[in-house]
């Protein structure tokens, strides 16, 4: 079983649309069982609260179904149990690798690092562009869906 971990600052935006988009893809491709798919925060900001209703909004108009979910934070544990642990910015990283104490595994990326981009996946809780950033999840997410050869 593949285990990941989107991870983004606040846990109710960016990382919460990518794991249920990456959720959905999956399923479409029948492959369930092979993956374990979670997402948290590098802050406490937001601990409990359910996905933010822009997200919300723009699975809905896309027909992804909303995976459930409270905003929980990283912790060093799940370095240890995930295999994947994937980032939307810099800052991300950053906190993540903080976390975890490091990154000796090699297992911490930046989602669009998979698509061949350096770029960040925009904060829509400051940007408010719900558009912009499920496109570049998409495309991030089909890009590992390729890296994974799946």
């Amino acid at each position: 079983m593949i285990k990941i971990l989107f991870v983004c600052h606040g846990n109710i935006c960016r990382s919460t649309m990518a794991q249920s988009l990456f959720t959905h893809m999956v399923k479409e491709r029948g492959q369930s069982a092979s993956f374990y798919i979670d997402s948290a925060a590098t802050s406490r900001e937001e601990i409990g609260n359910p996905p933010h209703y822009g997200t919300v909004n723009k699975l809905r108009q896309e027909g992804i179904p909303l995976v459930p979910h409270q905003a929980r934070q990283m912790t060093r544990q799940d370095y240890k149990e995930f295999d994947y642990l994937i980032g939307m910015d810099d800052a991300n990283v950053r906190n993540m690798e903080r976390i975890a104490g490091g990154d000796p595994e090699h297992k911490i990326y930046k989602l669009l690092e998979f698509a061949g981009s350096g770029r960040a996946i925009a904060d829509p809780w400051y940007t408010g562009n719900f558009e912009l950033t499920y496109e570049d999840v998409l495309e991030g997410c089909e890009a590992f869906l390729q890296f994974l050869k799946l």
